[in-house]
């Protein structure tokens, strides 16, 4: 209950203080860029397995494999807009919106689409065990340099294994350490992305 009302305070202050004067620039820069509509909205699996809509500013054009094909690094399909919403990370800021309706929390295991859980159920076996509790904005996997696309066995594996050890030992102090060290990896990311440089905060897969 306590993260729940902690998820609504939060959630709700983004969006009042944020969102709500963010969200027209960003609309503007991502049609100016693109064609296609402002948000992204993709079917993942949240807690026990349930599907929801998770929400995210669009990053690359409109194609038919969004929803089979994780973009690369390099992928063609990312617009201008989207390599820069991507480094910073600013594209995952509607997800606030889920928070609020209650189908993620702040902190947890990332959603993945379906497809994806699919293909991650087939490695690992117990792997529903992580949908044990909402699936997260940020979560201890990202903290530790696993986020974005899996490009292979390990990575499938290591990131499995911090979500699974956040559903273990989930609790207060450890949801405010990974949202400062998210806090801080985000800043450093805007700040290298405005000069220019490759964000340092390195996907490991």
């Amino acid at each position: 209950m306590a993260k729940r009302v902690f998820d609504l305070t939060v959630s709700g202050l983004v969006i009042v203080l944020v969102l709500s004067w963010l969200t027209p620039l960003l609309a503007l820069l991502i049609k100016l860029d693109s064609r296609g509509p402002v948000f992204f909205s993709q079917k993942r699996i949240g807690r026990h397995g349930v599907g929801f809509i998770c929400y995210k500013f669009r990053t690359m054009i409109r194609n038919k494999e969004a929803d089979e094909v994780p973009a690369g690094e390099n992928d063609e399909r990312i617009t201008r807009i989207g390599k820069f919403l991507r480094r910073t990370n600013l594209d995952e800021l509607p997800q606030f919106i889920n928070v609020f309706k209650g189908d993620m929390s702040i902190v947890g295991p990332r959603p993945h689409m379906v497809a994806d859980c699919i293909r991650f159920s087939f490695v690992i076996s117990s792997y529903s065990f992580r949908s044990l509790l909402r699936p997260g904005i940020t979560g201890w996997a990202q903290v530790n340099g696993y986020h974005g696309p899996t490009t292979d066995y390990d990575s499938v594996i290591l990131r499995y294994y911090w979500d699974a050890m956040y559903v273990r030992k989930a609790g207060f102090i450890l949801d405010l350490r990974i949202m400062w060290n998210t806090i801080k990896t985000g800043l450093l990311n805007i700040w290298e992305v405005i000069r220019g440089n490759k964000p340092k905060a390195e996907n490991k897969g």
